[in-house]
């Protein structure tokens, strides 16, 4: 194995959006044991600093693959449709009419209730989002087309985050 495989090679995963927490979590932990630096200790410096190469390398890949949003963004990458979120902000309309009436909802909310009844209309949405990810990208094989989906899927996190805190300032 190289450190330059892509991360599904790295993890002997298959290169598809939809992945298999489980599987992910216990190749990691298999992975880390064989590049742990302390199995190295009695063959030198230089061994140790390949393994923690080894061992950062593998802490990276696990942090994209086990997070729909990174690993959306990394396949999209890789099939050549770079997601550019700091370049590249077209939404389609009906999506940004969307976030305009979120982001009243959670302007004008101030009972708990609301905020929650708001956190569970945006979490159906980002289930949607994440049904289409795994159309675009492991059925359609059409990144471009996913980009979008990433793009939307990064402003629902961010806005889940703002409901959250408004939430736990009121409770």
């Amino acid at each position: 194995m190289s450190l330059q495989a892509n991360d599904f090679e790295l993890f002997d995963v298959p290169a598809q959006f939809v992945q298999d927490r489980a599987q992910l979590d216990a190749r990691w932990k298999a992975l880390q044991r064989e590049a742990h630096p302390d199995r190295f200790a009695a063959e030198g410096a230089a061994a140790q600093r390949v393994a923690m190469q080894w061992s950062v390398r593998i802490n990276e890949a696990y942090q994209r693959l086990k997070d729909p949003l990174k690993r959306a963004a990394y396949l999209c990458e890789l099939r050549g449709a770079p997601v550019q979120a700091e370049n590249n902000t077209a939404m389609p309309a009906a999506f940004l009419m969307q976030q305009m009436e979120w982001r009243e909802t959670l302007d004008d909310t101030e009972s708990a209730e609301g905020l929650e009844n708001l956190a569970d209309e945006v979490a159906a949405e980002q289930q949607r989002v994440l049904q289409e990810l795994a159309r675009w990208l492991d059925v359609d094989k059409d990144p471009a087309q996913a980009v979008g989906q990433v793009r939307a899927l990064m402003f629902i996190e961010r806005f889940t985050q703002e409901v959250n805190a408004k939430l736990d300032q009121l409770t």
